[in-house]
């Protein structure tokens, strides 16, 4: 009995067509990219001959694509959705990642994902989707690997993506409306403002600020790099980074950093294989840390913990380079020796505030950066640019092949070839032609392996070469031909045995696991509510995406706990009692802990909204 392979995806983020090209050549399995409108990242929009092209780039690698359609739909948007929808299925894609089941009604011929905003934490939950007929769940990034494996055992058949790199969503996601609290931008419908990032004050009943002017709610970004092999057996199928915002240099650097990374662990298990094709090469070696990140974090992977946080500043400070130990004139001395160098970016926190500048001259451990002010000695030194990895990576020369042999045979008046790449996919060529005994047979058959050897532009890479029937003599130009044409029907054969799976196909029987919708379940249109009854739900309050207001109403639920963070967990000795409350400006939120389910939640009391 054969053992089928178990197929383990890497999946990129994709701005645009560039980036989605340069997430397949560095090795992605798959990217995920927005059509023109209905996608969580509203700065990440794509036409459909983008997307178009962007698929036919991919499939050459067996790889697919996936069309973000992840905000929430009003009524009268169905139909426009259901258009777009339909012209994207037309270009190719593979599947729709999807927040608003008004999808699962409209007949689309595509597999639907359930995106990450669905709030995918639950055995409950992802069992449902498996039953109810979508093809891959996207779970929440606060789940912990024990989590993950009590999913895959109540879900079993249904591919689960799980987040490996990049920004964090402190709210479960779905269930933030802290930016709609703010301003007429909602993160369900794609134009997030990210409060979270904001500077807060903690202060409580009595109307004392304990904490002043810190970004209590802005998480680390996520890296798990040394967590793969455990994903793997938890049973997660795809490994996704975040970053449909971030610039090519972070996308190329991440995802060669992953490929390699996945590659060894499928290497170790018999039962796995990478679900697409082909062999990236790069001139650089990949180091995350020199991308954008706020901090490494591995989040609550192992459990809830505290020190996830970054209360100094939201923005990226990059890899940490050393300590001041004196200041000279316009020169610092630091405590390491470094690999800094003029042009790289430095910051360090002043005054409790982010501070930045560019280096001018480095000799050993004497650096002088182009403004001295704020550091002091002490300072920690962060590099949140580094200009020669930067330029490593962006003028490297970045390639995925695919392995193919070439079997050349001679007959009279002609010459007969045959390619066959790694899939075993083959294509024949038959050429009619004069030929001779050759003068010298061991130079021409040099001649013939050089020529048919050289790929150009194809994405191929020749390997082996066989030749039949013994040397004939043949102008090189008929070789050259010959190959040309043999590679182009080898690249038309691959996509004619492209297929994309099953589409979406609702199972009636499916029961949603709550009887009664919240409105902060969502739920904003027709469709989507007919959805849910079908399944079950008898009790629906109108999303609050529709509310004119968010007054009096719980804008977030996070597995992060600021009196986690601070110390100051209930469940533990603590020294500050009673209600606590967020501030920025004229907006309030009462802070409230289910130290049950270990979990804070924000309601918006603020007066500007009564």
């Amino acid at each position: 009995m054969v053992c089928k392979m178990r197929k383990i995806e890497l999946l990129a983020p994709a701005r645009d067509l560039a980036s989605a090209k340069d997430a397949i050549d560095c090795g992605a399995d798959a990217v995920y990219m927005g059509g023109a409108r209905f996608g969580a990242r509203y700065a990440a929009a794509n036409t459909t001959e983008e997307i178009a092209e962007a698929v036919e780039y991919a499939h050459i690698y067996g790889a697919r694509l996936y069309a973000t359609l992840n905000t929430l739909l009003f009524d009268n948007e169905l139909d426009e959705a259901r258009a777009l929808a339909e012209q994207l299925a037309k270009a190719g894609v593979d599947a729709f990642i999807v927040q608003d089941m008004a999808y699962c009604r409209m007949g689309l011929p595509v597999e639907l994902h359930a995106s990450t905003q669905t709030n995918c934490a639950s055995p409950e939950k992802a069992a449902f989707f498996e039953q109810v007929g979508f093809a891959r769940a996207i779970l929440e990034r606060s789940l912990s690997l024990a989590e993950i494996r009590r999913i895959r055992a109540a879900a079993p058949h249904i591919e689960l993506e799980a987040f490996i790199h990049g920004a964090i969503c402190v709210a479960q996601s779905g269930r933030c409306f802290l930016s709609r609290s703010m301003s007429s931008r909602s993160g369900n419908r794609g134009e997030c403002s990210q409060p979270c990032r904001l500077a807060y004050d903690l202060t409580d009943a009595d109307g004392n600020t304990l904490i002043k002017g810190k970004h209590l709610l802005s998480v680390r970004d996520l890296d798990l790099s040394a967590r793969l092999g455990e994903m793997i057996d938890a049973g997660v199928t795809s490994f996704k980074i975040e970053g449909r915002l971030k610039d090519r240099t972070y996308l190329r650097n991440t995802v060669s950093h992953y490929r390699r990374l996945l590659d060894v662990e499928i290497e170790r298990r018999d039962d796995y294989e990478r679900s697409s094709y082909g062999r990236s090469t790069t001139e650089f070696t990949p180091a995350p840390a020199k991308s954008f990140t706020r901090g490494a974090s591995e989040y609550f992977f192992d459990g809830k913990r505290a020190g996830v946080a970054s209360f100094d500043t939201p923005k990226a400070m990059g890899e940490r380079i050393g300590r001041v130990c004196r200041v000279a004139g316009n020169r610092i001395i630091l405590d390491c020796d470094t690999d800094l160098a003029t042009g790289d970016g430095i910051c360090f926190i002043a005054g409790g505030e982010l501070v930045g500048t560019n280096i001018n001259a480095v000799e050993g451990h004497t650096v002088t950066p182009n403004n001295i002010a704020g550091l002091v000695r002490g300072t920690e030194i962060y590099r949140n640019y580094n200009r020669l990895f930067a330029l490593s990576v962006e003028r490297s020369r970045i390639r995925r092949t695919i392995a193919a042999d070439i079997e050349i045979e001679f007959f009279d008046g002609g010459i007969k070839a045959t390619a066959t790449d790694e899939q075993g996919i083959t294509a024949h060529v038959r050429t009619e032609c004069a030929t001779a005994e050759p003068l010298n047979a061991a130079k021409m058959e040099q001649t013939i392996r050089a020529s048919v050897i050289k790929s150009g532009d194809t994405p191929f890479e020749i390997g082996h070469t066989e030749i039949k029937g013994g040397i004939r003599f043949v102008p090189s130009s008929a070789i050259t031909a010959l190959r040309r044409l043999l590679l182009e029907r080898l690249s038309a054969e691959r996509s004619t045995q492209y297929r994309r799976n099953d589409a979406f196909c609702e199972n009636a029987d499916a029961e949603y696991p709550d009887k009664a919708l919240s409105p902060q379940d969502n739920v904003t249109n027709r469709l989507a509510r007919e959805f849910y009854a079908s399944h079950g739900v008898t009790t629906m309050a109108e999303g609050l995406d529709l509310h004119a207001s968010t007054a009096g109403e719980r804008v977030m639920v996070s597995d992060y706990c600021i009196r986690r963070e601070i110390g100051q967990c209930l469940l533990r000795p603590h020294s500050t009692k009673g209600a606590l409350f967020l501030e920025h400006g004229r907006k309030r939120y009462a802070l409230s802990f289910d130290c049950k389910a270990c979990r804070m939640s924000l309601t918006d009391i603020s007066e500007t909204n009564r």
